[in-house]
């Protein structure tokens, strides 16, 4: 995949070439930050021709020096090839879950490995936590772009395949906040399946984990 330039949104938004890019969430009315990078080859290949069914899925929380282990666990039980592609994957995943938590003070994360197969949830938002990095490893990346006015965006700006996306949520301490807004793209017809990374800051992960115990 050759990458592409991604724009840069009314100085709200930071397009970085390397992960120290990301710290760029910290900066004041900085609403999103994108890490702009290329898969390799061999690697895109090899995730976009796994079986849906194959693709590892995880809801958890944890310490984010525990993501590796877990991940391979995961993709133990969901029969994901063990190979060469597959240790990419989850040493990658792995390290945006250790660049994240430093990057917002937190020891837990709450971590979700989606394979995302239909039109779900695919309405601009912005998410009811502190802040969110999405990582989409296989299908279209998440979208982004300006509200207007409470209107959906009109001009719409694609996360490359692979490249980490940190968004600033409702619960971001700065006020008033930022009018950028995402979403899922929606799926299209030769789409078989997205795998996408999606992880949160935990404050507290005793309550976390019994409320969602509760759910």
């Amino acid at each position: 995949m050759i990458l592409g330039d991604i724009p840069e949104l009314d100085d709200c938004t930071t397009i970085a070439t390397a992960p120290d890019g990301l710290c760029a969430i910290l900066q004041p009315e900085t609403a999103a930050a994108v890490w702009q990078r290329a898969p390799l080859a061999r690697f895109q290949n090899w995730i976009d021709a796994l079986p849906p069914e194959r693709l590892p899925k995880a809801r958890m929380i944890l310490r984010s020096d525990a993501v590796c282990d877990a991940l391979i666990n995961v993709a133990e039980q969901y029969g994901t090839p063990c190979c060469a592609e597959r240790n990419l994957l989850i040493e990658d995943a792995s390290a945006l879950a250790s660049i994240f938590a430093k990057i917002m003070d937190s020891d837990y994360l709450r971590l979700r490995l989606d394979v995302v197969r239909a039109n779900a949830h695919h309405n601009f938002n912005i998410n009811s936590v502190k802040a969110r990095l999405i990582c989409t490893y296989r299908g279209t990346g998440t979208q982004y772009g300006i509200s207007e006015d409470g209107y959906d965006p009109e001009r719409i700006v694609t996360v490359a395949t692979g490249s980490p996306i940190i968004l600033r949520g409702a619960r971001w301490p700065e006020i008033p906040l930022s009018d950028l807004l995402h979403r899922s793209p929606p799926m299209t017809e030769t789409a078989k399946a997205r795998l996408v990374l999606v992880l949160d800051p935990v404050d507290n992960p005793e309550e976390e984990a019994k409320a969602a115990h509760i759910q």
